[in-house]
């Protein structure tokens, strides 16, 4: 039996609103050691993923123009690719090879789940694939 994203994804997850701070955001993101989290608007909805890699523009933008704050909307990519819940982990498998992200929403009936990192997947091919033929 194949197994699914749902098998694997975290579901306890850090998010953000769109209005949150972002230097409050950052320190969350650095303190939780997590790579990013989606931002949800008032109705849970995923309209943007806050990721270290936007969070870099903040700590530039101190650092070089003596420019602090905003607010997490003005950082967030609004591009959110995800994973559907009943997804394979091989088909996720192969999505993370095509891309950069680290880690992706995790979505069913149009509503988040959960988040699958590529740590997760590579739990799960060991779990389902490289310990089954030891």
């Amino acid at each position: 039996m194949s197994k699914s994203v749902a098998d694997y994804m975290a579901t306890e997850l850090v998010s953000f609103g769109p209005n949150d701070d972002i230097i409050a955001a950052m320190r969350t993101l650095l303190e939780r050691h997590l790579s990013g989290a989606p931002v949800l608007d008032s109705g849970g909805r995923i309209i943007g993923i806050l990721s270290q890699k936007d969070c870099l523009e903040i700590v530039y933008n101190t650092a070089y123009h003596k420019d602090w704050g905003g607010q997490v909307e003005q950082y967030m990519n609004r591009q959110v690719e995800h994973i559907e819940a009943d997804c394979s982990v091989l088909e996720a498998a192969e999505k993370f090879l095509h891309s950069s992200y680290r880690r992706f929403p995790v979505m069913r009936d149009g509503q988040l789940v959960g988040q699958i990192s590529r740590h997760d997947i590579m739990r799960a091919l060991d779990e389902n694939y490289l310990r089954e033929g030891s």
